[in-house]
């Protein structure tokens, strides 16, 4: 029997999840070892292949498909683990990364951070500034050279960087997403100085080709993050891939991207592999929505450091992020939008001070070591996993499916010295307070999230996931208005599982401003070939790279994309394209009314000024290899019938009434169809389902858990 293998690496587990030829599902977790993240993946590994009633070999040896979403990246950047940087500019530009926006100092921050603004800074830059040089050369607005590039000028300042000890070199010249001519002529002579038999060769990276879109800043910094976490991900990788080898897996490692598809390791731009685990379970989502019937759909992930919220408007991934940042760098790579917030299991609970000792949960997480205190690792601050299991939802006899052992008397001794103590109340009452905070903010965000994207989020169905998810569905649904929460199956593994699935799939962008509709003579571009020959050349590109990936080119479908604005407003409106090229003026005109009804549905049709002009600013078009998902294998939905209790234990669902009996079932004994009234709480093999009072769990035949108010 063959497998896809999906792997999603987080800051407290990895998570694995394998889906076999016949629909059937199987998941694992393991500790993450942030010390060498392939020692952890590896005994996930195993664990798979033990669930699957394999040997680890012989499981390896029949996986089709394995796919990464990683952090390594993450991780480099966060560690400044990267390699010694030069930069190569146009000359008069070289502090443009050092002098960054007006609010650069902000971004990646969180908001309790940039309140500071006595203690905030803005972040150490990637180069040093006497590793960045200037060349005397220029390309004008339109793509045309008016000062041509100096060879021995640029030997010279090459040499300057040599001397520094340059480790890879990232080439940003003025205007090179229009003519990137003189980029490659940089890189051309680096090779011929230093060609790669030397041991002073180095990579060379050019944003005209990792960034090929306006914006000086955000087009050089995504160079240099792509350039800085590259060497670091070409080692880490090539060992896992050895490993993995050693182990019996033969086929290429695939990396999950953060535009919502995957490619070939050796296929992958560094850069495109931030966040891509919360992406990938948008795309599990999607998979899972379009099976079970559900377009409107808002994912939440509620995993051991971090909330990741994506909202799927008509059940595909189309929300792109305006303006994605990475560490601390704003970048303009096309990513899928995916909004995390500091609140998960780890998430810590403590006294603010400075806020006239109010009680706060988060952002600071304890991670996986130490952990939480109940871990018994050597964290001793309160976090919200030590509050579940002092209100009697975890039971610490079964935590993880008995993998791993908890300490209740450790959660309530941390809870009772840093947050009880200070306030002056319960326990109990202190790990309630910590478990409604932490659910309210939660909600809060998801509520924001679609709603400022104009819609209505009372009308939209939660997917809970992560493996806290189910634990505090109820709580963080009832903020945004839910009445409908599913929590499939393998929700505690859903980025795993979302990657275990994701389609060969990739995004090429190309800024080009086409004024479409002109508001001085209020008329609709006639000759529409200036938009043909940037889409036909995007095409070529991703067709050429499809084909050397193997894949015939009669399998690629195309979708075509275009950034758009009324007049010279800052922000833009992703459209998409009913055609790939466009023949005339009624075509332009037909884009623009899209353009105007889909601005008037997230604005209002009040905020709509086509007599102010509409323009193209840039395009996009992403090749997907067509595939069929596999589907899951359903056990039959059978006959709605009232669940057994499998035990009682005692738990709190109202402080004022304490500690109170609760029904508690075993989520592997239920059958399609069971159905389970609130108060409860439901036990799985990697995640605690607790059903508050007032709603009402079933099971269906994917026995994926439908709550319901």
């Amino acid at each position: 029997m063959n497998f896809d293998v999906g792997i999603d690496i987080g800051g407290t587990f990895t998570d694995l999840c394998a889906i076999a030829e016949d629909g059937t599902l199987i998941t694992a977790k393991s500790p993450t070892t942030h010390y060498d993240l392939s020692v952890g993946l590896i005994r996930g590994l195993r664990e798979l292949g033990k669930r699957a009633g394999l040997a680890q070999d012989v499981f390896l040896g029949q996986v089709e498909a394995l796919r990464y979403s990683t952090t390594i990246g993450t991780n480099a950047l966060i560690e400044r683990k990267g390699p010694r940087l030069g930069l190569i500019t146009t000359a008069g530009f070289e502090d443009t990364i050092f002098i960054g926006r007006s609010r650069s100092w902000a971004d990646g921050m969180a908001l309790h951070e940039i309140r500071d603004m006595a203690t905030i800074k803005k972040p150490e830059p990637l180069v040093s500034p006497h590793m960045v040089v200037g060349l005397s050369e220029r390309m004008d607005c339109h793509g045309k050279a008016v000062r041509a590039l100096d060879p021995d000028e640029l030997r010279e300042k090459l040499q300057k960087l040599v001397d520094g000890g340059v480790q890879g070199i990232v080439v940003s010249l003025m205007w090179s997403f229009l003519n990137r001519a003189h980029e490659e002529e940089v890189r051309r002579i680096i090779e011929e100085e230093y060609p790669e038999e030397f041991l002073g060769s180095m990579p060379v990276t050019l944003a005209s080709e990792v960034s090929p879109k306006a914006g000086e800043y955000t087009r050089t910094m995504t160079a240099l993050v792509n350039a800085y976490i590259h060497g670091v991900m070409m080692q880490e990788l090539g060992d896992l891939t050895h490993n993995l080898r050693k182990a019996n897996y033969r086929r290429p490692l695939i990396l999950v991207h953060n535009t919502g598809g995957s490619k070939k390791v050796s296929r992958t731009r560094a850069v495109l592999t931030h966040n891509a685990g919360p992406v990938a379970g948008m795309y599990g989502a999607a998979l899972i929505g379009a099976q079970e019937g559900y377009r409107d759909i808002v994912f939440a992930d509620m995993g051991g450091t971090s909330f990741d919220i994506g909202v799927l408007a008509g059940g595909v991934l189309r929300a792109q992020d305006f303006i994605p940042v990475i560490d601390r760098w704003r970048t303009n790579i096309p990513a899928i939008e995916v909004k995390s917030i500091g609140a998960g299991g780890g998430s810590i609970a403590w006294i603010n001070e400075a806020m006239a000792g109010r009680l706060e949960v988060g952002p600071q997480s304890a991670g996986s070591v130490p952990g939480p205190a109940c871990y018994d690792k050597g964290g001793t601050l309160p976090t919200v996993t030590d509050a579940d299991l002092v209100l009697g939802y975890l039971n610490p006899d079964n935590y993880l499916g008995g993998q791993m052992d908890v300490d209740p008397d450790a959660a309530h001794d941390a809870i009772a010295a840093k947050i009880a103590g200070p306030l002056g109340i319960s326990v109990l009452e202190a790990a309630w307070r910590i478990r409604r905070i932490v659910d309210a903010r939660m909600g809060q965000e998801m509520f924001n999230e679609v709603a400022l994207k104009g819609h209505n989020p009372r009308k939209f169905v939660v997917f809970a996931c992560g493996g806290a998810g189910a634990a505090h569905a109820c709580g963080f649904a009832r903020h945004v208005g839910a009445t409908t929460i599913i929590v499939p199956a393998m929700s505690s593994v859903s980025g795993a599982f979302g990657a275990s699935s994701i389609e060969i799939r990739q995004v090429w962008e190309q800024s080009r401003s086409v004024r479409l509709f002109n508001f001085v003579e209020q008329s609709y571009l006639g000759d529409p070939s200036v938009i043909n020959t940037v889409v036909d050349d995007l095409t070529d590109r991703a067709t050429r790279d499809l084909k050397l990936e193997g894949f015939d080119p009669d399998r690629i479908e195309f979708t075509l994309e275009f950034d758009m604005r009324y007049g010279s407003q800052y922000h833009l409106t992703r459209i998409t394209s009913p055609i790939l090229s466009f023949r005339g003026a009624d075509d332009v005109r037909d884009l623009c009314r899209l353009f105007e009804e889909q601005y008037a549905a997230v604005y209002s049709p009040e905020a709509a000024f086509p007599s102010g002009g509409i323009a193209i600013e840039a395009v996009f078009v992403t090749a997907r290899i067509r595939q069929e998902p596999r589907k899951l294998n359903g056990d039959g939905q059978g006959e709605a019938y009232e669940a057994q209790p499998s035990a009682i234990r005692k738990a709190c669902f109202d402080p004022a009434a304490g500690m109170t009996e609760t029904r508690v079932y075993d989520w592997t004994s239920l059958r399609p169809g069971a159905t389970v009234a609130g108060p409860a709480i439901i036990e799985a093999p990697d995640t605690t389902y607790v059903i508050e009072p007032g709603w009402t769990y079933r099971m269906n035949s994917l026995r994926n858990g439908i709550i319901s108010a």
